[in-house]
């Protein structure tokens, strides 16, 4: 098993030295956790298929030239991505009334918002990721106004792709979270591109027929059928894992 230097842990990812400078090693875990980390569990399989399903719609997106972390997927349930500056801000695409909005505003779940709204969260586990507002963020340098803007302006963009990515495979995008990075290269050049990851933990997938939760929520609300849900949306993606689900138990950590 190889060894390699842990960088970070997160709830649902690990972070490794990359093999050269610049890259680090993104390793998808089982554990599953919710309402701010009051809620843990294990999903047996949900790292190889967020895998999987992250590469997947990284790729496309790349292809639509969003500039991602995303290099290549390494195995089951590892990706090698560029390092980046993460920007401490979760940035929140709506297109349906669920969850947080719901609950804030009395908006019945279900109902299509009049436009896409693009919320903003201070990452910050400790104080239950609150959200802030541009004003905010601009007061106090986690982002600058043009970072915002361009921040914006790709969320928007992948919102409308993804939209029509999903769609055409049965599955309404509700809602979903995004990070972005500032990535340096060779030049120390800075540029704002998409980081962390795009999965069913990280959007809200509803069944265009029958309404049936894709997603986390049918962990969070205790739905059963987690696993089976990711799975039907890597299948509908064509891109189902070419083996079992504990294959990868992880490299072993340097001290």
């Amino acid at each position: 098993m190889t060894r390699r230097k842990q960088i970070y842990e997160g709830k649902a990812k690990v972070l490794f030295e990359g093999p050269e400078p610049g890259t680090l090693v993104q390793y998808f875990k089982d554990d599953a956790s919710a309402n701010n980390n009051q809620k843990k569990g294990t999903i047996t399989g949900k790292g190889v298929l967020n895998n999987r399903i992250s590469e997947y719609l990284m790729t496309k997106l790349g292809e639509i030239g969003v500039p991602t972390h995303f290099v290549r997927r390494l195995n089951m349930r590892e990706q090698l991505i560029r390092e980046v500056e993460i920007i401490p801000l979760e940035i929140i695409v709506r297109n349906v009334a669920a969850g947080s909005i719901s609950k804030r505003l009395g908006i019945p779940e279900g109902t299509t918002l009049p436009r896409s709204i693009v919320e903003f969260c201070y990452k910050a586990d400790e104080l239950g990721d609150p959200f802030v507002s541009e004003e905010h963020i601009t007061a106090f340098g986690w982002a600058t106004p043009q970072e915002l803007d361009e921040i914006m302006s790709l969320s928007l963009r992948i919102n409308d792709f993804l939209c029509g990515l999903f769609l055409g495979v049965g599955i309404r995008l509700i809602d979903f979270k995004l990070e972005f990075g500032r990535y340096y290269n060779q030049n120390d050049e800075m540029s704002i591109i998409l980081a962390d990851e795009i999965s069913p933990d990280s959007c809200r997938l509803w069944d265009v027929r029958t309404n049936d939760k894709m997603d986390k929520d049918r962990f969070r609300k205790d739905l059963g059928g987690v696993a089976e849900a990711y799975q039907e949306v890597a299948q509908r993606l064509g891109i189902l894992p070419e083996s079992g689900p504990r294959d990868m138990p992880g490299p072993k950590v340097m001290q």
